[in-house]
């Protein structure tokens, strides 16, 4: 986890970042301690990966809401294995590869073990190559469920992403020049498609927080957004920071029309604990003052994000909620055609996370069979298609606008219309493996204790 969540620190220095990993490495080595146990088994690798996909579902549900950066399932944006994602989503996308890799392993150690006793065991030799086989032949059989066909026609969508005027935490204190540099770049992208140099987008996705000035009581950031909406003529989904209250606010996604102005809005459901708000303020405080620049906390909205933005219907997920696989099922499942995820990773300057987090929708586009548009307001910005496949890409730290004409599609893979049963299977199997070992331990105790 160290390696992983490195740019945790980035900016506010490592206490962060070495308590994060420490703990999310905490529930890894519980996990692992079910592994051992159950590695006592017949066929342990599928107990085995039973149980570690059973330690991602907990660790993506507790403490405070879960955090699910590092599963398995993230890794296999660019595998073999990832048709899997839209048979049964990331629960059953790691539950494959760490089974894989278990089965390789049983292998190697019966190689091994016959070369120094000249005995194979046929049960489990047998299991050893199942465990291998099952996993390849499941992402060879889902492959056909890989679709990025137009199923209600196309649209074309336009990413702006304006850059931020400085790395790190400060940039917040640039909220003005933030909001006039998404502004500018759309205003710029109007220009081009009068040039005919670009197309018309039939909509635009402006990033998370490219106005943390509140428009609704800012008059000057209205202006500037209503602007520019009407110069490029689309509707456009604005990330703004919104005031709930005079001692909390919302993470909102705000869709402008160029006539209406602000007509539509969608909360942020999953926050950021210790980032949008502070959980155990005065014990965090201890380790790292850093916790009061959370002065006003975030709360949490309570409905689905689904805006029709000029016919399309388009499912919205704001940034670290793309790691939650409830987040963005939900989308699909409420009717979206194609799914957004405006972020904002200039808190993480250079770092890893923007590729990180670009994965997910990578994974997200296969699992639901949707295009995934991920407009950023300091890059990396993308256009995915429901295959996997970045059709367009931006460069970090620079305006950029992609213009992109995607597939919108309303059928439902197997994934999305089961939701949480296949990770619920897996669990029940992991538990039943622990359980069993539990058992036999008991079980044995006893026949030891009659023995003497």
């Amino acid at each position: 986890m160290l390696p992983l969540l490195h740019w945790t620190g980035e900016d506010v220095g490592p206490v962060p970042w070495l308590a994060l990993a420490a703990a999310e490495g905490l529930f890894i080595a519980v996990g692992c301690l079910g592994i051992a146990a159950v590695t006592r088994l017949a066929y342990w690798p599928v107990w085995a990966a039973a149980v570690w996909t059973l330690d991602e579902a907990v660790r993506a549900r507790i403490p405070f809401g879960g955090f699910p950066w590092g599963k398995i399932a993230f890794g296999q944006s660019e595998s073999a294995f990832l048709p899997l994602a839209a048979l049964g989503g990331t629960p059953l996308l790691s539950f494959a590869v760490v089974l894989c890799g278990f089965g390789l392993y049983e292998a190697v150690r019966q190689v091994m073990a016959y070369r120094s006793t000249g005995k194979i065991p046929r049960a489990a030799v047998a299991g050893a190559a199942a465990s291998v086989l099952v996993p390849v032949a499941g992402a060879l059989a889902a492959l056909p469920l890989v679709d990025d066909s137009a199923e209600n026609g196309t649209a074309t969508v336009a990413a702006i992403q304006g850059n931020v005027p400085r790395l790190g935490l400060d940039f917040n204190a640039q909220r003005r020049a933030v909001l006039d540099n998404h502004a500018r770049r759309t205003t710029q992208l109007a220009e081009e498609v009068k040039a005919g140099k670009e197309k018309q987008p039939d909509f635009v996705l402006w990033p998370e927080n490219s106005s943390d000035l509140d428009p609704y009581l800012n008059a000057d950031a209205r202006q500037v957004i209503d602007d520019a909406v009407k110069a490029i003529g689309a509707p456009t989904v604005v990330g703004s920071v919104v005031e709930k209250g005079s001692d909390s606010l919302r993470n909102t996604l705000i869709e402008w029309d160029p006539d209406r102005g602000p007509v539509d809005t969608y909360d942020k459901r999953h926050i950021q604990p210790f980032g949008e708000y502070m959980p155990m303020r005065t014990v965090a405080r201890f380790f790292s003052e850093d916790v009061d620049r959370v002065q006003r906390e975030f709360v949490p909205g309570t409905e689905v994000g689904v805006f029709d933005l000029a016919g399309t219907e388009v499912g919205l997920v704001t940034c670290y909620e793309a790691a939650f696989d409830d987040a963005v099922r939900d989308t699909v499942t409420h009717g979206g055609q194609m799914i957004a995820v405006p972020s904002n990773n200039a808190t993480f300057g250079r770092s890893e996370m923007t590729y990180q987090q670009l994965a997910m929708s990578q994974v997200r586009a296969v699992e639901h069979g949707r295009a995934v548009v991920v407009p950023v307001t300091s890059g990396v910005s993308a256009v995915i298609r429901p295959d996997g496949t970045i059709v367009e890409k931006s460069g970090m730290f620079t305006p950029d606008a992609l213009v992109a004409e995607v597939p919108l599609r309303s059928s439902l893979t197997p994934a999305t219309r089961m939701g949480p049963l296949p990770e619920g299977v897996i669990a029940l199997l992991a538990v039943a493996g622990l359980g069993w070992v539990g058992v036999s331990a008991v079980r044995a105790r006893r026949v030891r204790g009659a023995g003497k």
